[in-house]
């Protein structure tokens, strides 16, 4: 996270310009932490199971509701 600005102007521009003319290092991004690739293996395996296995546990019946209920959540989003 960033260091909050200051409010008063003159502060504020005085941050700025020893920003633009380096005597004040800019903040840096944190690093971004890569995903265990094992982990994100096992993630894609279930999906790829999960959703076949459920539609075929659920009725035609039950599958007609889930989807007007999911078109219903999307057409009345704002």
């Amino acid at each position: 996270m960033s260091p909050k600005r200051p409010t008063d102007p003159n502060q504020l521009a005085k941050s700025i310009v020893d920003q633009a003319t380096g005597q004040v290092p800019t903040q840096e991004q944190p690093p971004v932490q890569e995903k265990n690739p094992a982990a994100v293996a096992l993630g894609k395996l279930g999906g790829k199971k999960g959703g076949p296995a459920r539609a075929k546990k659920l009725t035609p019946e039950e599958r007609s509701e889930i989807a007007k209920k999911a078109a219903f959540t999307r057409w009345t989003r704002k």
